[in-house]
C-alpha cells in the first residue's frame, strides 16, 4: 500500500462524509460507541422484505467496463428486505432462524442486534481490518442503519472514518438481527461490477477514488472462508474523483454470494478507506 508518513489526503479526516450510496432515505443521525465483539465463525441468511432502494453508486468509469455480468436471477427470499444481498454474518433465512432459536434459549451472540457492534465485526473478523476499531457514529432509519467506522491513527487526534456500512435487520420480529448488505461510498467507490451482478473469473473491478499516491488492493470473500477466495495487489491510483480498474482471478462455487472489497491506506493508518459490494455466481 501507500508510504506511511506520506502525504495524508485531507477528505480523509473527520466524520462528515457525504454519504452516495444505498438509497436516498432521510436519515436520523445518532452515535455509538462501540467494541469488537468476540471473533465468531461467519453465517449469513436471507430475509423477508421491507422496502429501501438498493445500494446506488456513482456512474462506473469508462476505462474499467463490466466483465460480462449480469442481474442475478436469485429469488426474493434469499434476499434482504426482497433486494440487498446478504452479505455477513448470514448466508440466508435458515441460519437467522438458528441463530433466533439459539438466542431465544441461551442469549447466544447478542452482539447480533447491536448495528455498531456488527459493522465492527463485519470489519474486523470477516474482512481482517484489525486496526479499524470503533463505531465513529451510527445512523438509523427504521429497520436500516448506517455505521461509521474507523480508527484513531494517533492519540489525541480525531477519528478517521474508514467506510460507512449499510446493515438492514434480517428478518421480522423483535429479534431479527443485523446483517451487512454493502457500503455507502463517498470518496473512494467500488462501482464495477454491478451490485447484485452474478459474476465469473476474472472478475472486473473499478470506480473512482480522490486522493494521492494511493494503492488499491482487491478482495473477493465469502462466509466460513477465513482467507480471500480471490485477492489482487496493487492498482496505483490518485487524482480527484479519478477512475481507476484492475482485475481479479477468484474460486467459488456457483450459487454463492460473494464480497467484493477494495481498501487502500499506508499514509497513516494500514487501512484508512474500503468499500464493498456483493455480487453472486
Amino acid at each position: 500500500m501507500g508510504r506511511f508518513g506520506g502525504r495524508v489526503v485531507p477528505l480523509l479526516i473527520g466524520v462528515g462524509l457525504i454519504v452516495t450510496g444505498c438509497g436516498n432515505e432521510s436519515r436520523q443521525a445518532g452515535t455509538a460507541t462501540a467494541t469488537s465483539p468476540p471473533r465468531s465463525s461467519s453465517g449469513s441468511a436471507d430475509p423477508p422484505g421491507e422496502s429501501a432502494a438498493p445500494p446506488t453508486r456513482s456512474q462506473a468509469p469508462p476505462e474499467s467496463p463490466p466483465a460480462a455480468t449480469t442481474p442475478s436471477p436469485r429469488p426474493e427470499g434469499v434476499l434482504v428486505a426482497g433486494r440487498y444481498q446478504p452479505l455477513w454474518p448470514f448466508s440466508g433465512p435458515e441460519e437467522v432462524a438458528d441463530w433466533e432459536r439459539a438466542y431465544r434459549a441461551e442469549g447466544r451472540e447478542a452482539w447480533r442486534l447491536d448495528a455498531a457492534r456488527t459493522a465492527l465485526a463485519f470489519t474486523r473478523d470477516y474482512l481482517g481490518f484489525t486496526d479499524i476499531d470503533r463505531a465513529v457514529k451510527t445512523v438509523r432509519e427504521g429497520r436500516h442503519a448506517r455505521v461509521h467506522v474507523g480508527s484513531t491513527p494517533e492519540e489525541g487526534s480525531r477519528p478517521l472514518v474508514a467506510a460507512i456500512v449499510h446493515l438492514i435487520r434480517y428478518g421480522s420480529g423483535e429479534h431479527a438481527p443485523w446483517e451487512v448488505v454493502g457500503t455507502d461510498d463517498t470518496t473512494f467507490s467500488l462501482t464495477v461490477p454491478r451490485y447484485g451482478a452474478s459474476v465469473g473469473s476474472p472478475l472486473t473491478v473499478g470506480g473512482r477514488i480522490t486522493g494521492v499516491d494511493e494503492s488499491v488492493r482487491v478482495q473477493v470473500r465469502h462466509p466460513g472462508t477465513a482467507e480471500p477466495v480471490g485477492e489482487s495487489c496493487c492498482v496505483s491510483a490518485g487524482g480527484e474523483n479519478a477512475p481507476w480498474s484492475g482485475r481479479v482471478a477468484f474460486r467459488a462455487a456457483p450459487g454463492r454470494t460473494l464480497t467484493v472489497v477494495v481498501s487502500t491506506g499506508g499514509h497513516v493508518a494500514p487501512v484508512e478507506r474500503f468499500a464493498v459490494t456483493g455480487v453472486t455466481t
